[in-house]
């Protein structure tokens, strides 16, 4: 037997060597399993205090929108007749009635051209159609300043879908359309906004020569101070006009948007009598606001409960169970709810005063018509429970104040929540280069121990070479 033949460990030998060997690697190799184990758990954590930030974030935008004062400003508005006029507020609305009447609705001019077509595909001449914006005052005409004069270029072969498209595209603030009958076709201009200083004038240079008839392009011509003929008035540009509180106003669009501060009034139709608007304290966003910020609250305590707890009963341990930053976080989130605001409201003491009672699993209920009571009674003093804000006292700041302080403590690059992330990666990163050290360690002594046990194969062959060729010899002695 040549000892070269040898392939496989243990041949040689007769040993199980690769079973050896393999057993042998897998209890050096223990310490790296233990090292896997420990980054996911780190993991884990990592995981953890990925929720609880975004839980936290949440919770600070949440205080954030109850130390904005448009939150505590904000109003709503209500229609006896939506149909006639409706209102919406905004920041500067003052509560109150206003007492709106409608005399007229704003209107955008409008003329039809007077010269029927067999279609919308038929021609109707070439030249030029000019396009002015502004007010009538009569059949005197005058530009709205700002505005330039617009040309509209139609060739013989434009068709009348042709000429709509081209005044269309212009952005002359004047739109066509086509009106078919079984009379024919014919062309509608209107003006595109509404409002007296909106109308237009359209003039023609008629390829025909004649520039005042309705044969040709001269019959989409509109200016009454020069007799032209190709189009009839259908409604003319007007303002809108009513009074509010006996007050006069106009205005070139049914949307008063600047009359009274904050509110912007929609008109639909003209009112034989006053509409009553009337703008009052919007509870129910002020409402959503709080039970926004008590649920926002009440998942972040729940988050941290889960995390840091030990269930008794089953024997398993949350993930940030005796972890004292994610601890620490709840301690002072529960200890802020409880009593921040003591000191920053004259009439309520803490939450409960409104109707915000913690909860004996951590969470955060609203009572809504406790809240509703006292944000009817007292808006002011539950705004600074909430929102107060003082820098020579911070013991007198509002809950949602300190708990918005508090979040960006927590959240900043230095902040508990941050650091904390920063170190677990920073365990994760040093155990990583442990396993890689053990990793490569355990591939040398594996090399090393096939190195052993190869050359033990060799040595075995060739002493059991040996041993048959000497039965071999003795045999042959015996025999003789």
């Amino acid at each position: 037997m040549s000892t070269s033949s040898i392939s496989s460990l243990g041949i040689g030998s007769g040993i199980d060597a690769n079973s050896i060997v393999q057993q042998l690697v897998a209890l050096q190799r223990q310490p790296i399993a233990d090292l896997q184990t420990a980054a996911s758990k780190i993991q884990t954590k990592i995981s953890a205090f990925g929720q609880i930030q975004s839980a936290v974030s949440a919770l600070q935008t949440a205080a954030q929108k109850l130390t904005n004062p448009s939150t505590w400003s904000a109003t709503t508005a209500t229609s006896s007749d939506t149909t006639s006029v409706s209102a919406t507020t905004n920041a500067g609305a003052m509560a109150g009635i206003y007492n709106v009447q409608v005399t007229a609705l704003a209107a955008s001019q409008s003329v039809a051209s007077k010269n029927i077509l067999p279609s919308a595909t038929s021609t109707m001449g070439s030249g030029i159609l000019h396009i002015d914006v502004g007010s009538w005052s009569g059949a005197a005409f005058t530009a709205k300043p700002g505005t330039t004069r617009v040309d509209v270029t139609i060739a013989a072969t434009d068709t009348l879908n042709d000429i709509q498209a081209k005044i269309n595209s212009s952005n002359a603030g004047v739109t066509a359309s086509i009106v078919t009958d079984a009379s024919g076709a014919r062309l509608i201009m209107q003006s595109t906004a509404t409002g007296a200083t909106n109308g237009f004038r359209t003039t023609v240079a008629d390829n025909d020569g004649i520039n005042t008839d309705i044969s040709g392009i001269s019959g989409l011509a509109y200016d009454p101070g020069s007799a032209t003929a190709g189009t009839a008035l259908t409604q003319s540009a007007a303002d809108a006009s009513a009074t509010i509180n006996g007050v006069a106003v106009t205005s070139p669009s049914n949307t008063l948007s600047n009359v009274i501060s904050g509110i912007n009034l929609n008109l639909s139709k003209v009112t034989t009598s006053p509409v009553a608007i009337t703008v009052a304290q919007d509870n129910t966003s002020i409402s959503k606001a709080i039970t926004d910020f008590a649920a926002a609250y009440s998942s972040l305590s729940s988050l941290l409960k889960d995390d840091t707890k030990y269930d008794a009963g089953t024997k398993t341990a949350g993930p940030l169970q005796g972890d004292s930053t994610a601890v620490g976080i709840l301690n002072n989130f529960r200890s802020t709810i409880n009593t921040a605001g003591s000191n920053a409201s004259t009439v309520f003491s803490d939450l409960t005063t409104i109707g915000l009672v913690i909860q004996s699993n951590g969470s955060l209920t609203v009572d809504a018509t406790k809240l509703t009571s006292a944000l009817n009674s007292n808006l002011a003093e539950v705004k600074k429970l909430f929102s107060n804000t003082n820098s020579v006292n911070p013991a007198q700041n509002g809950v949602a104040t300190q708990i918005n302080s508090m979040s960006s403590s927590m959240l900043a690059v230095d902040g508990a929540i941050t650091t904390r992330t920063s170190g677990l990666n920073t365990s994760i990163t040093r155990n990583q280069q442990q396993q890689d050290v053990l990793n490569a360690r355990a591939a040398l002594y594996e090399q090393r121990l096939r190195a052993q046990y190869t050359a033990l194969d060799k040595t075995m062959a060739g002493l059991n070479t040996q041993s048959s060729y000497v039965s071999q010899q003795v045999n042959a002695w015996s025999r003789r």
